[in-house]
């Protein structure tokens, strides 16, 4: 049985950007495995500013190359800052998912909110879509990435001057939010 590989597929928040290389939690999700004596691949195919329309057309490519045992998809963050409709995100991430399961991967769905700025109804059916998705395809789902982050009694102090991006102190938490489920996967 080869080793596991792990392919992370997502935006800004796994890109490490505005970070120093090495800083972001895909980085420290490596570390982990080694201190866990898992052995596994990690493959960070994540690219700033990414959508789950822009995943969606890298996915199968991806997929073919890498031949990942599991997939972290961390993206619609940035679907949200754009006001997309939440039709298109939810069924992004549907496919997605299933394009991971028949290739063979065990998949983790890593959810996001955002201020309510298109409105609560918008920001309350999107923090939700995650967990939607998640159960209709029967995968594991981290419902929000960046809990005990961006709902903190301070958040601005683990956020980057633009407000969108955390600091390097804040992915270790980040990290923590995604282990759990990921480690069930890896068992």
């Amino acid at each position: 049985m080869r080793q596991p590989v792990i392919l992370v597929l997502g935006d800004s928040l796994s890109a490490e950007y505005g970070l120093a290389r090495g800083t972001g939690w895909v980085a420290l999700l490596e570390k982990r495995l080694t201190q866990e004596k898992l052995a596994a691949t990690v493959v960070n195919a994540s690219v700033s500013g990414e959508t789950t329309s822009g995943g969606r057309s890298r996915l199968a490519a991806l997929l073919a190359q890498h031949k990942p045992s599991h997939v972290v998809i961390e993206l619609g963050g940035n679907d949200a800052l754009r006001g997309l409709p939440l039709k298109n995100t939810e069924e992004n991430l549907t496919v997605m998912t299933q394009a991971a399961q028949k290739a063979g991967a065990k998949v983790l769905l890593v959810g996001m909110q955002v201020p309510p700025n298109y409105g609560t109804d918008y920001a309350n059916k999107f923090a939700g879509l995650f967990t939607t998705v998640a159960k209709a395809q029967k995968v594991a789902v981290v419902p929000f990435f960046l809990k005990g982050v961006a709902d903190g009694p301070d958040p601005t102090r683990l956020f980057q001057p633009d407000r969108i991006h955390p600091r390097a102190e804040a992915h270790p938490q980040m990290l923590a939010n995604v282990w759990p489920e990921l480690k069930k996967l890896l068992r």
